[in-house]
């Protein structure tokens, strides 16, 4: 049987914990539809037993209610991300930084979309880590267009923040590890990783110079336009001799 004690229900239906009943059952058909053994495509037994688990919890007032006063308890006694993540090495601790923070922040987007604003002292508990040495880390995330800062100094994923970190979590372990409750990275899953340089953003597409293109189909069309010019000449010289 699957040991579901641990599963976070509203972070596995992908909804806010203040979500009404409505949207809990919009979203299990949904999910239902999708996970359902007889889905040739998508079926998953596993994450359909998981998803009826949750629904059941979810959709029972009094169950909800016993879920919620545990589910904030073991929220508020998560231990910090520090225990299991370096933030202090030069150069491996400071993508770490940036890799938590985005997780933080990341959480919060996806389970209150209408209010995923963070403060810095909230950040600095979830990490474990001292709010005066993420000044640089900040700064980057808000230059890269990751974060934004509002004027009370809380900060926001992006959506371009979002697209990084959905993405990325399956190159980069420890990214993925801070985002599943209940595990830590191995040494070997450390954010030393040379795919963790995916921080520094996706490789740029740049687009063809067209007025090079049309240079050179230009070019082309003269060549072509020259040659017939000569086999013309040649056959006309021939026709006179």
């Amino acid at each position: 049987m699957l040991a579901v004690k641990s599963q976070d229900h509203y972070e596995f239906l992908q909804i806010s914990p203040n979500a009404d009943s409505d949207t809990i059952h919009r979203v299990y058909k949904f999910l239902a539809a999708r996970f359902h053994p007889d889905n040739p495509e998508s079926g998953d037994p596993e994450k359909f037993y998981m998803l009826k688990t949750a629904y059941d919890v979810l959709s029972d007032p009094i169950g909800r209610a016993e879920y919620d006063a545990g589910y904030e308890r073991e929220v508020s006694e998560k231990p910090p991300l520090c225990n299991s993540v370096d933030f202090m090495d030069n150069l491996e601790g400071e993508l770490n930084r940036r890799l938590a923070v985005l997780a933080v922040l990341y959480y919060r987007r996806r389970s209150n979309p209408y209010a995923p604003e963070v403060g810095l002292g909230e950040i600095e508990k979830r990490m474990g880590f001292p709010r005066d040495y993420l000044d640089f880390t900040t700064w980057y995330l808000l230059k890269k267009g990751y974060v934004t800062r509002a004027d009370n100094s809380d900060f926001t994923l992006t959506a371009q923040g979002v697209d990084f970190v959905e993405t990325q979590r399956v190159n980069i372990p420890v990214l993925n590890k801070m985002l599943t409750s209940g595990t830590e990275p191995t040494s070997q899953e450390s954010a030393s990783e040379d795919t963790q340089l995916n921080l520094l953003g996706p490789e740029m597409i740049v687009l063809p110079d067209m007025t090079v293109i049309a240079d050179r189909r230009n070019k082309s069309r003269d060549r072509r336009v020259t040659s017939r010019d000569r086999r013309t000449n040649q056959t006309e010289r021939r026709a006179e001799n």
